[in-house]
């Protein structure tokens, strides 16, 4: 019996609606990237890379055509480990989210 996670992560793309909120959801990540970057000049923010890593590939997972569903879910499963590496970076390094 395939699992709820498995049917979802392994689902057909949603389609161009789904995939444009998910690019411009990158395009907010890289823009605050940029803002932190140039008014603070440090590496405070480099979590934000990792959001626009994982937003574009969540995005492009949902740009695809019907029948990828294997190549969406493996680009699925991949931002999906790209947040959760952010969120043990933020358990194990204090500071890393630059708070």
């Amino acid at each position: 019996m395939p699992s709820s996670i498995s049917n979802t992560v392994f689902s057909e793309p949603s389609g161009p609606r789904i995939a444009l909120i998910h690019f411009a959801g990158s395009l907010v990540f890289a823009g605050l990237y940029v803002s932190a970057w140039s008014t603070d000049g440090s590496a405070a923010a480099t979590w934000l890379l990792a959001m626009v890593v994982g937003t574009g590939l969540a995005g492009i997972a949902e740009a695809l055509p019907k029948h990828r569903r294997q190549l969406a879910g493996v680009l699925r499963s991949i931002a999906i480990l790209v947040f959760f590496c952010i969120v043990v970076a933020a358990l194990v390094v204090p500071g890393f989210l630059g708070i």
